[in-house]
């Protein structure tokens, strides 16, 4: 069991459900393609005994040689038919495969939705994530194994267990024998290769970025520059030796159980051999039973290894990675009422606290603050005081541990962030470059996904954004047979993106990092008419664009430190003079 909430039995449980409840009726096709698939096995044994009967009576005269045709046809037409149905089984299972594969990874995109956006700062959470889409590749296979055990392997086993026990109970027993060791050995299985997917998921996480920083556009200028290729090749090639090892250090103890199975499989192959052998000499069975059931024996042993080695055997080796993807499909959602938030009602924050996973100290510490409606407050401070934090705080994306914070009136805990996040926008100093068209790329930030292009026009044309050879309809990406574009231009089709959505409550979250200090105030100076009539929050930590604000936040070590205007600040020693002091040979003091 898993996380103290799956065993093995509700894991087949649920897989079965979902495979069958996505595709009612090609899995149930499925289920009775495998169904006769298996009797048709066991008809090709008792065809072979009538046909096997039947020769040896015309040999000796007892009849007609003609008596032997109908034997021959019915075998033959149980061949071909097993045949059809093995091809139409086949592909129906993998049919539903491939279909069930697209709606789990929906489902667990879905699902990274809901889950709380402060997970994914934590690195077992991350970890988690991993393992849950290694598990989506195995899922469709693992219920096609859990129904085939039963629905294809338990018919043929079952029949042909009969139609031994018809000749001599003691060919079933021996069969019957021939399992155990083999279904013994698989819990060893499961055991191994849990514990090996556990150890390696976060190893592989690493040799996939490594990877990453070798071979993508955006990292082989700096790595091949700086000469840093030999570095993360050197890691990526040290963290891939590990994982392997691991992998090659668990085959080599299956492979050894193995070697043991298919010594009791050889064992009760001869024994059954021999019990045939005894039957038809004693008269218990016909020649025809005793032709037919040794010809089939290699092929039942073999089934059974298929069943036992490769099929359970892969079933056990990738049931963690199913597990992984359940528990990752069970991690707790951030549900709430439903609400519309009230933005005349301005945003509070009474004692907020937080701390990041894994951390001892908190990232923000007791804060008390108001935004007024239509209210613009700039939150400023060094790198690592707290400011990105709190503002994931202030727009719902993040809870407090300790204290409420309440957004247009709703309780941030309380409340589904999908409402809070209705009239919320934002411009981020990590902003995305999405490959996709220059209009998609404003226009995605709509909830109503619908192209405007004459406003994506008007709010690139506010943001100063300008390209000649640019279209609207031109992919930015060269991997797509596009074009690329500067990195300021960029950042001005970021701020466009979050300007374009509709909003009550603006977050503007270091968004000019990357220009220099002169464009940023021009840039916040465009702002001021934009954030007209709505609360808005500037973050940074240069603060040229701090005077457009009705107040500055100042922030320290998780704690908010001062508050007030420009004027205010710079009137009395404190944290806020000294760095405008330290910066402001950067601005135009005319602005």
């Amino acid at each position: 069991m898993r996380d103290g909430k799956y065993g093995f039995i509700k894991m087949v449980r649920q897989v079965v459900f979902f495979h069958i409840k996505n595709s009612p009726f090609l899995a149930s096709l499925g289920i009775a393609m495998d169904i006769i698939h298996g009797m048709l096995w066991v008809s090709v044994i008792i065809a072979t005994q009538l046909l096997f009967d039947s020769i040896t009576m015309a040999s000796q005269g007892e009849v007609n040689f003609s008596n032997v045709i109908f034997p021959i046809v019915l075998l033959s037409v149980v061949v071909f038919g097993q045949q059809i149905i093995n091809g139409v089984a086949n592909f129906m299972s993998d049919l539903v495969i491939d279909k069930n594969k697209g709606k789990l990874l929906s489902s667990m995109q879905r699902k990274l939705q809901r889950i709380p956006a402060s997970n994914f700062e934590d690195t077992d959470f991350i970890d988690k994530v991993n393992k849950g889409q290694e598990g989506i590749v195995y899922f469709g296979y693992f219920a096609w194994m859990c129904i085939g055990l039963i629905a294809f392997y338990g018919t043929y086993f079952f029949s042909i267990g009969l139609y031994l026990f018809r000749l001599s109970p003691m060919l079933s027993f021996v069969l019957v024998l021939s399992f155990i060791p083999a279904i013994l050995t698989q819990s060893v299985r499961v055991r191994i290769f849990t514990k090996l997917e556990e150890e390696n998921a976060p190893l592989r996480r690493e040799y996939d970025y490594y990877q990453t920083t070798i071979v993508e556009r955006e990292y082989f200028k700096e790595t091949r520059i700086l000469g840093a290729y030999k570095f993360f090749h050197k890691l990526f090639a040290e963290t891939l030796y590990i994982v392997t090892s691991k992998t090659w250090k668990a085959e080599r103890r299956i492979a050894l159980i193995q070697l043991s199975i298919n010594i009791v499989s050889f064992i009760g192959f001869g024994i059954s051999s021999y019990m045939l052998f005894l039957a038809v000499m004693d008269g218990d069975i016909t020649v025809g039973a005793f032709a037919a059931v040794f010809s089939s024996l290699s092929i039942m042993f073999d089934m059974m290894s298929e069943l036992v080695d490769r099929h359970m055997g892969n079933m056990n080796k990738n049931v963690g990675k199913v597990m992984n993807y359940l528990c990752l499909m069970d991690t707790p959602e951030v549900n709430g009422d439903k609400g519309y938030p009230n933005f005349r009602q301005g945003i509070v924050a009474n004692n907020a606290c937080y701390t990041y996973a894994g951390r001892a100290n908190p990232a923000i510490n007791n804060v008390n603050l108001t935004i007024s409606a239509d209210e613009t407050v700039a939150i400023v401070g060094e790198n690592g005081a707290g400011k990105s934090t709190l503002v994931r705080l202030l727009i719902g994306l993040y809870h407090s541990s300790d204290g409420i914070i309440k957004i247009g009136g709703l309780d941030s805990k309380k409340t589904d962030p999908l409402h809070i996040y209705k009239e919320i926008s934002g411009v981020f100093q990590r902003y995305q470059r999405y490959k996709m068209t220059l209009n998609e790329n404003v226009a995605i930030s709509d909830t109503t996904y619908e192209m405007d292009d004459k406003k994506v026009k008007d709010v690139l044309d506010e943001v100063d954004f300008s390209c000649d050879f640019l279209r609207p309809e031109m992919i930015l990406s060269p991997e797509f047979d596009g074009i690329d574009i500067s990195g300021g231009q960029w950042q001005r089709l970021a701020i466009a993106r979050g300007l374009y959505r509709a909003s009550r409550f603006l977050v503007l979250d270091e968004p000019t990092a990357s220009i220099d200090p002169i464009e940023e105030t021009h840039i916040y100076n465009q702002f001021v008419k934009l954030i007209e009539g709505k609360c808005a929050i500037i973050v940074t930590h240069r603060l040229g664009s701090t005077k457009l604000a009705d107040r500055i936040v100042v922030m320290d070590n998780g704690s908010i430190v001062d508050i007030g205007t420009h004027l205010e600040l710079m009137s009395r020693p404190g944290k806020y003079a000294d760095m405008w002091n330290a910066q402001k040979f950067w601005y135009d003091e005319r602005v």
